[in-house]
């Protein structure tokens, strides 16, 4: 595959990812990080660099919102619950 073809395929399975979690607003970011250590939180911060390693200039809270269809106040307070002991638990052991 020639490089063209190669980021299309990586973009379309990035767009992919973003829809699935915004369709999975159940999966909180903690379980997220338990589980995978990346959250929608890191997406964000990943796809604001790479907006900056480009030239283009991008705060966190714009970035967030690419990445959660909506304004993260907004979808904290639709989706976001309280972390059970047993999630914070485990995001502390894992040093994160």
């Amino acid at each position: 595959m020639n490089q063209p073809t190669v980021t299309e395929i990586q973009a379309a399975a990035f767009q992919r990812l973003v829809q699935h979690l915004r369709e999975h607003a159940e999966v909180q970011n903690i379980d997220l990080m338990n589980l995978a250590g990346f959250c929608r939180n890191c997406l964000a911060k990943w796809y604001r660099a790479a907006a900056e390693d480009r030239g283009i200039a991008m705060d966190y809270e714009q970035a967030r919102e690419i990445i959660y269809g909506m304004p993260y106040s907004e979808w904290k307070e639709k989706h976001q619950h309280e972390a059970s002991a047993g999630q914070q638990a485990a995001f502390e052991k894992r040093g994160e």
